[in-house]
């Protein structure tokens, strides 16, 4: 990607719901564009020395929203960095609008199954993320995606549906996007 790491001078700024990949993508799209990598559920538990599922236990959902809004509003301003805000994070809009103050938002996509898979196979879910709704997995998605998926969709530029699609071919296909959106492909 000679080049195109110049180019961006900006910040990639990878949305969706939990195992749709942001993190994953993140962090190995970084390197190959030069770009710094920050998850932010991770900052938050950096910072805190907690763990979320901890945090939410003991403070509950608002207070978690407030550290994320904190740390968005910290890291917007950098240039440079693919940031993988927390699933959430898009129900603030002053977390998008400092998003997008200086990102190009990405949606990662991917269906109930895709994701219901991926956390299954994910031995973080139980461990780092917290219940949404109290409710079974596919049920709370369901919930979920209804009420989140317009709200991606609105603060989305770009949107890549990564259902069907292994790591190495969505951080392939955000690569071929960004050398188009530069006219460079």
């Amino acid at each position: 990607m000679e080049n195109l790491s110049e180019a961006l001078l900006m910040n990639l700024v990878l949305i969706g719901y939990r195992a749709a990949g942001k993190t994953t993508v993140g962090s190995r799209l970084a390197p190959r564009l030069q770009m710094g990598f920050v998850d932010t559920d991770h900052l938050i538990e950096t910072r805190c020395d907690t763990p979320i599922v901890d945090i939410v236990k003991s403070y509950g959902w608002d207070h978690f929203r407030k550290l994320e809004k904190r740390i968005i509003a910290e890291i917007s301003v950098h240039d440079g960095l693919i940031i993988a805000p927390g699933g959430g994070a898009v129900l603030d809009t002053e977390n998008i609008e400092m998003l997008r103050k200086n990102g190009l938002i990405i949606w990662l996509k991917a269906d109930r199954q895709a994701l219901v898979r991926r956390m299954n196979q994910d031995p973080r879910t139980s461990a780092q993320r917290p219940t949404l709704t109290g409710k079974g997995t596919m049920e709370e998605l369901g919930e979920v995606m209804a009420h989140r998926d317009p709200i991606y969709e609105k603060a989305a530029e770009v949107q890549v549906d990564t259902s069907s699609l292994d790591v190495e071919m969505v951080v392939e296909t955000l690569q071929s996007i960004l050398q188009k959106r530069l006219g460079r492909g």
